[in-house]
């Protein structure tokens, strides 16, 4: 995997991430089963809209949920340092090789860059929620699934927390059969945004 070194949510962040597959829309090429999304053909021509413009098209409105979830990142992720004993790097994004072509951006890579954390920050029902269930929430299979095909690390963690209650740990390994799928697909996905882009006579 290759490592940039940047700010999340900042101007090279996103300039990193304009016009690439990313981990956190991996439901976008296809659904849980491995069929193709609906949202496919809608995520493509955003793709291929941004490097023609060098403008990102995928922001949307914060609510005051997900603002709150941002200001407890650096508390969740003290809390994870304690309770698993590992030390948490932070990164930009990853690449999984040199041809830059998708990325994921995870919340973390820890003890020494052995596996990686999605971290989310939750409302109290929300997190009750998880807690009943005890497993990752089927919402985010295919953004960790994504994530250790990327990495290429053996597995993630995925950690949930919401203040004055118990914070959801559960080990996540890879799903090879799921990672295979993703693989071709989204190889499959970074053709056609070439391809596109060329056909409206812009550069790769």
């Amino acid at each position: 995997m290759r490592i940039v070194d940047c700010v999340q949510g900042e101007s090279q962040w996103f300039a990193e991430k304009l016009g690439k597959p990313s981990a956190s829309n991996a439901s976008k090429l296809i659904t849980g089963s491995g069929k193709r999304s609906t949202q496919r053909e809608g995520y493509l021509h955003t793709l291929i809209a941004e490097k023609l413009t060098g403008e990102r098209y995928d922001a949307f409105k914060t609510t005051e949920a997900m603002e709150e979830g941002v200001r407890r990142e650096a508390e969740s992720r003290k809390l994870y340092e304690f309770v698993s004993d590992d030390v948490i790097t932070e990164v930009g994004v990853v690449y999984p090789d040199k041809t830059d072509k998708y990325l994921c951006s995870p919340d973390g890579l820890c003890d020494e860059k052995k596996y990686g954390l999605e971290l989310k920050n939750v409302m109290p029902k929300t997190q009750i929620k998880y807690l009943l269930k005890g497993t990752m929430p089927t919402e985010y299979i295919l953004q960790v699934q994504f994530s250790l095909m990327v990495t290429e690390l053996d597995y993630w963690v995925f950690a949930s927390y919401c203040p004055k209650l118990e914070p959801l740990i559960v080990k996540v390994e890879r799903d090879e059969v799921l990672i295979n799928t993703l693989k071709k697909e989204v190889e499959v996905f970074c053709d056609e945004i070439d391809e596109n882009v060329k056909k409206l006579g812009g550069k790769k």
